[in-house]
């Protein structure tokens, strides 16, 4: 089964022509100087704090801010990827911890200057991070993950030096100030643009910058295109040097086969979220090249809301686990590209090891899946909704199909729904759907972060609504379990309990399928899932 969209030549050839002109204002600028990227979304905030950013604004702040550290990246199967284990400075020179993990301590480099001139120092960093943990914003959520969660555990030693003091040793503290959310801002100019109602300057910050990054914004049209050019006093990238491109245009395209066509044509030299079908045509044509990674931190999944009948009983869910076509589903959506999330075989009936995501030991069994239905009472099926995200509708259209065709069999029907962003986003927020699927991603993707985030409280991410006290309670407990036999053993019994409720289905972690212009080089698996534009060059 096979879903393509089509546009008409002209628009073809309108977004061309934007991208075009969008290179007007620096004719300085060479091509071979300029990357132009091209997305199904848009950056819709220059603060990736704000509640609805998107990727494409969590990766363009990557570049237009520093964080104090940074990950680093190693190969994995061939491909660049981004290094969990391996934390380098940023704005750090270096740090210390302390040998009872309580203390970080960084301190920063002498040369590092914001975007205006000025030099960035440890009140600067403070403000930031009490901006974190106290706004409003995402990055509070991010960074209690971490124990971050009081502005009093962040002291200034000196202007270069600062000091986080953690209230018991939590291995995630120290990534956690690498992901997107940390960023350091010029707190003399946020402060500049701060309100009564308004202490953090972030209704300013979400249209304009105060960073010390790679590259400095020139256009921002929200939801449309963001142009930026390169600060030539930027020195904290590959060999200290600055970003390779001098500019970048980051250009909303939303039909995949207009962003499949620019990429080809050459009138852009990199996309991230084009359909398989289409990734699979033009990598075959071999004039560009593809970099397929398993998205190692993400997952796809079939959720269903184990508060809400009939999926609050259990047998139900393992009834939808065992009648979904796995197989034609994995095809149908991906063409294969990706690493599948069943059909595990545990020869003891237990889990192989403690690492999450892990293969389930699911497949389709439509006698299991009826005789689960009658366990629950419910012999003649039921009737429900299935909704996905009308923006993945390149992969979860035909899944959807194949779902509905596969439950009708067992009596369940179903009644698919495709919703807007927004409409999906708040309907899962607010807990109303009852059956759907989506993804998942853990910027920090350890077994106990998955499930303490993703299996655990009333919050938004906790997408099957799942409320099971001993899982909470083991995922909360291996949090801080320093004895790698003992965290093994916890991530066991975690995936066990997972198999056995069956609260939400896991069913693979699609490929992140990087098209390129031949000349371009060094794309690197982030974990945010977008570019970063500072990794990439041009040969």
């Amino acid at each position: 089964m096979r879903f393509v969209s089509f546009r008409p030549a002209a628009s073809v050839l309108a977004t061309t022509a934007l991208l075009l002109i969008a290179t007007a204002p620096s004719q300085a600028q060479t091509r071979a100087e300029t990357l132009r990227y091209v997305t199904g979304s848009a950056v819709n905030t220059l603060d990736p704090n704000i509640p609805g950013s998107t990727r494409e604004s969590f990766a363009l702040s990557m570049s237009t801010y520093d964080r104090l550290v940074a990950f680093g990246r190693k190969q994995l199967n061939g491909k660049w990827v981004f290094d969990l284990d391996t934390i380098t400075g940023e704005l750090a020179e270096s740090y210390d911890v302390s040998s009872d993990g309580l203390k970080l301590t960084f301190r920063l480099r002498k040369d590092a200057k914001f975007q205006d001139g000025s030099p960035v120092t440890a009140d600067d960093v403070k403000w930031s991070l009490d901006r974190c943990v106290t706004a409003p914003i995402l990055g509070k959520a991010q960074l209690l993950t971490g124990s971050l969660t009081s502005a009093d555990q962040f002291k200034v030693i000196d202007p270069l030096t600062i000091e986080v003091t953690l209230p018991k040793p939590d291995k995630l503290a120290l990534p956690n100030l690498a992901t997107v959310y940390p960023l350091i801002i010029n707190s003399k100019v946020a402060k500049e643009h701060a309100t009564p109602d308004d202490p953090w300057a972030t209704a300013w910050l979400k249209e304009h910058t105060a960073g010390s990054g790679a590259y400095v914004v020139e256009t921002f049209k929200p939801g449309e295109q963001v142009i930026l050019k390169r600060d030539e006093t930027w020195n904290r990238g590959s060999a200290n040097k600055p970003a390779f491109f001098k500019r970048v245009i980051i250009q909303s395209v939303p039909e995949p086969a207009t962003r499949a066509n620019l990429v080809e044509r050459g009138d852009a030299d990199l996309v991230v979220d084009l359909q398989a079908s289409d990734v699979q045509s033009l990598e075959a044509k071999g004039k560009l090249k593809v970099v397929s990674t398993p998205q190692y931190n993400a997952i796809t999944y079939v959720s269903m809301n184990n508060q809400m009948p009939p999926f609050d009983n259990v047998n139900v869910r393992r009834a939808i686990a065992y009648a979904l076509p796995y197989d034609d589903m994995f095809k149908a959506a991906l063409f294969g590209r990706g690493a599948p999330l069943f059909g595990a075989t545990w020869p003891d009936g237990k889990p192989l090891n403690g690492i999450y995501p892990f293969q389930q030991p699911v497949k389709v069994d439509l006698d299991k899946a009826r005789e689960y239905l009658r366990a629950a009472g419910l012999p003649e099926g039921f009737s429900t909704t299935f909704s996905f995200n009308v923006g993945q509708s390149s992969t979860a259209e035909p899944m959807a199909a194949l779902v509905k065709e596969s439950l009708g069999k067992i009596g369940i029907k179903v009644d698919i729904q495709k919703l807007p962003d927004a409409q999906m986003s708040t309907q899962i927020n607010e807990k109303k759907l009852p059956f759907y699927t989506e993804g998942i991603v853990a910027w920090l993707p350890s077994t106990d972060y998955f499930y303490r985030n993703f299996y655990t409280g009333n919050q938004r991410w906790n997408y099957s609504s799942i409320n099971n006290p001993d899982l909470a309670a083991i995922a909360q407990e291996a949090r801080f379990e320093p004895d790698k036999a003992k965290y093994e053993e916890a991530g066991r019994k975690l995936n066990a309990m997972h198999v056995d409720l069956m609260p939400q289905i896991m069913l693979w972690q699609p490929n992140q399928d990087a098209v390129m212009a031949s000349s371009v080089e060094g794309y690197t698996y982030e974990f945010h899932r977008q570019v970063d534009y500072r990794d990439v060059s041009r040969k």
